[in-house]
């Protein structure tokens, strides 16, 4: 069965070749993998039926990686070894990211080149590792519902990532095994569904308003062709941060230190990106 059919630039595929694809939403705070299945795009769950699995990783000094839910349950209890919203580390250097990891209240370190690394009971580990995590329990629950193994993946991204934050998301993916066949921005990914499912055409702006990042694309939208006309955003303003400023106030109001002066709670984030 052909799900989904993606020919690379230059090479053309050949007559009936049969190709497995997934699309995969790689997000702050929750992360998705989907397929086609007769012609509709179709969310594929875990073994308990969810299909939201949260962008969340537990590591332990003596066991393997806990990704999801119940990695995001022990987030309270061992904040340092459960990284959250790693995301908006990636492509950063450990200087950047040091106003982000004390609120998060994770240890760092620097790697090469100045990279940021997380210190952890399960060892050092950079932002692509830890999303490879992420990224490999999807590939893992792809070939499981599907089957087989698959061809490649699309993976969105935000729509101002910077090449260095892109190069470290396909690095992710090809730590997990699997091989991009392309990066898509994720207000163009919303724009091409919805074009699709609707026959709209015009000119139309997306937002996507996500854990990390706020974002905005203009698509013109005619006969089945999507053009992207431009692209904005901002890669460090999200969820995360009106949670911090709600939390900063709320502090304010009780007379208590600010988040700056001390750990930053860990409420469950409820978002779904």
């Amino acid at each position: 069965m052909a799900l989904l059919q993606i020919a690379e630039p230059g090479q053309s595929p050949l007559p009936h070749q049969v190709k497995r694809a997934v699309g995969i939403d790689l997000g702050t705070t929750n992360s998705l993998v989907a397929t086609v299945r007769g012609g509709r795009a179709a969310v594929l769950p875990d073994a308990e039926g969810a299909v939201m699995l949260p962008s969340v990783v537990h590591y332990s000094r003596d066991q393997a990686p806990l990704v999801g839910a119940g990695a995001l349950s022990l987030a309270a209890q061992f904040p340092a070894d459960t990284l959250m919203s790693v995301k908006r580390f990636m492509g950063r250097g450990h200087k950047d990211a040091v106003g982000d990891a004390e609120r998060s209240r994770y240890q760092l370190g620097a790697g090469e080149e100045g990279l940021v690394r997380f210190l952890t009971s399960g060892g050092e580990l950079s932002p692509v590792e830890v999303s490879a995590d992420i990224l490999r329990t999807l590939h893992e629950r792809a070939v499981a519902t599907l089957g087989a193994e698959i061809d490649g993946a699309v993976i969105t991204v935000p729509a101002y990532f910077d090449e260095a934050q892109r190069q470290a998301t396909k690095d992710a993916a090809t730590l997990a095994g699997l091989r991009v066949l392309r990066l898509m921005n994720e207000p163009t990914a919303a724009a091409v569904a919805y074009g699709l499912d609707s026959a709209e055409q015009g000119v139309i702006a997306v937002y996507d308003f996500g854990g990390g990042t706020f974002d905005i694309s203009i698509l013109r939208l005619q006969r089945g062709v999507f053009e992207v006309l431009a692209t904005g955003g901002d890669t460090a303003l999200g969820g995360d941060d009106l949670d911090g400023a709600l939390a900063e106030w709320v502090l304010a109001q009780a007379g208590s230190p600010s988040l700056s002066a001390g750990p930053m709670c860990c409420p469950q984030p409820a978002r779904s990106a």
